[in-house]
């Protein structure tokens, strides 16, 4: 690595940390303003407030914005090269363009790297903690949701490619629940079904125990019938399958998202494509890093009129674009027929033949 190699590298990385600060005060400052009503309602403590809440909400924000703070930073930096002629004495030693992008791609891969450990294993624990937070003190100053609630009701879905489970009511908090049935079918025909007053998780055993048992076996001209108090079973699904609320599928890392997405996927999950979207966007959003700063090197290297004020400006613009892209993918996903994994990298697809056109355009 040459001086100048390190020079950038350390001009971009620094320059992409005083942005996420920058932009991390402004961000909390905002929610704080519009939190302050809630959070004196709840009795809370500052320590509370803090611990609870903003440690989840910081690098939720953080993650969410993470290519919209590379990409400013790219163009902050390097328009400050070209003001300073410094990319021409660069690129006139001799220096070809793909040779002078080489460090910013080096940073890229960082930071991008960063953000995808983070996406899997980080952001998921901090999800977890502002949505905690979020439901237990936040939430219940505003309508509540039926889906957002501890105790679930009429829940119904597919445990294998033959056999259904209905459960009338389960409290999600106690994992003990009431009305519970299974029916198995073969040939489009009934031939099994258990029904059971109430049941538990045996978190001992990790299986369900079923009480008040009545099992259903039919046959072509009679049935049997089989009645027990109590009947602990092992079925492909587990009481987080069962805590269906907006925050789930954000608060698990990649590996167990990667399981959930399997058992929804042989139920039939009406979810799924939701599931799909979140698991695809944690590959998408860490890539975009690499494409926004080809397209921020690409832009900024010229000295134009305005300076680094016009680049910033074309920056933010692009930005917003893009984040507009991907919110439209997500909406036509989780509620039309966009394919999830299209849906997710749709807006890298397309930014990246626009950064291949600019890179051409700033290469000769």
């Amino acid at each position: 690595m040459k001086i100048a190699d390190r020079y950038i590298l350390k001009k971009y990385l620094s320059t992409f940390v005083f942005c996420l600060l920058l932009f991390t005060v402004i961000a909390v400052v905002i929610d704080i303003s519009e939190k302050t009503d809630d959070f004196s309602k709840a009795n809370l403590t500052f320590v509370k407030i803090l611990r609870d809440y903003y440690f989840g909400f910081i690098p939720r924000i953080d993650a969410l914005l993470f290519p919209l703070f590379v990409f400013i930073s790219v163009i902050f930096f390097t328009s400050k090269m070209a003001g300073r002629s410094e990319v021409i004495a660069i690129l006139s030693s001799g220096v070809a363009f793909r040779r002078f992008l080489m460090p910013f791609l080096g940073g890229a891969l960082i930071l991008g790297g960063f953000l995808w450990i983070g996406y899997r294993h980080v952001v998921p624990r901090a999800n977890k903690t502002w949505g905690d937070f979020h439901k237990a003190y936040l939430d219940n100053n505003e309508v509540p949701l039926q889906n957002n609630s501890s105790y679930k009701q009429n829940t119904y879905f597919r445990l294998d490619k033959d056999s259904y489970i209905g459960i009338k009511g389960y409290d999600t908090i106690s994992k003990t629940g009431n009305g519970f049935f299974l029916q198995q079918f073969k040939n489009n025909k009934l031939v099994y079904n258990l029904r059971a007053s109430n049941f538990n998780w045996d978190t001992a055993h990790n299986k369900w125990k079923l009480f008040n048992v009545t099992e259903r076996t039919f046959h072509d001209i009679n049935e049997t019938v089989v009645r027990t108090q109590e009947k602990t079973a092992s079925y492909n699904f587990r009481p987080i399958d069962l805590r269906k609320d907006d925050y789930l599928k954000d608060q698990m890392t990649t590996p167990d998202l990667n399981d959930f997405i399997e058992r929804e996927k042989l139920r039939g999950s009406e979810m799924l494509s939701t599931l799909l979207v979140e698991r695809y966007n944690r590959d998408a959003i860490p890539a975009s890093v690499i494409i926004l700063t080809v397209i921020g090197v690409s832009l900024a290297s010229r000295k134009v009129r305005g300076g680094s004020g016009a680049h910033i400006a074309l920056g933010v613009v692009l930005s917003m674009v893009y984040i507009l892209f991907s919110r439209f993918s997500v909406v036509f996903a989780t509620k039309g027929n966009f394919t999830p994994w299209l849906a997710s990298w749709t807006p890298n697809i397309l930014f990246g033949i626009l950064a291949f056109f600019l890179y051409r355009r700033a290469a000769r």
